[in-house]
């Protein structure tokens, strides 16, 4: 591979129509925050990052979907319901499945509508791989 074009990281700009409630929102999931300024916000867990930013136009922000794969989604779902996010934010949230396409995974909207598929790879034969 031609070394100049390594890839180090990318990012997706998700929108925020009330970003201080989004920036919260996130917090509140576990995500660290660094406010960048008023508009834009570096929100990571470990190596996972993206950028928030004070921007909504509806058709966009309804059609946007991040996937964050992580090691254990049945965790992070106990994430969700011990922050009572679905009703302290008002957002969309389903309990972890496994997918016939090798995830096990959930669903959750932010404030703005972004929806968020949370998932970890199901280990083929481990009957026990998609537990807590």
């Amino acid at each position: 591979m031609n070394t100049s074009l390594r890839c180090l990281e990318i990012k997706a700009f998700v929108p925020a129509r009330d970003f201080e409630r989004s920036l919260a929102f996130y917090r509140d999931l576990g995500f660290t925050a660094e406010v960048m300024s008023d508009d834009m916000a570096y929100l990571y867990v470990g190596r996972c990052s993206f950028l928030l930013q004070r921007f909504y136009v509806r058709e966009h922000a309804e059609n946007f979907m991040m996937h964050l794969m992580v090691e254990n989604a049945d965790a992070w779902w106990g994430r969700v319901v011990e922050q009572d996010l679905a009703a302290r934010y008002g957002v969309h949230a389903q309990p972890p499945e496994d997918r016939p396409w090798g995830l096990r995974d959930f669903t959750l909207g932010d404030p703005t509508g972004v929806l968020w598929r949370v998932a970890h790879e199901i280990v083929p034969g481990n009957a026990d791989a998609s537990a807590p």
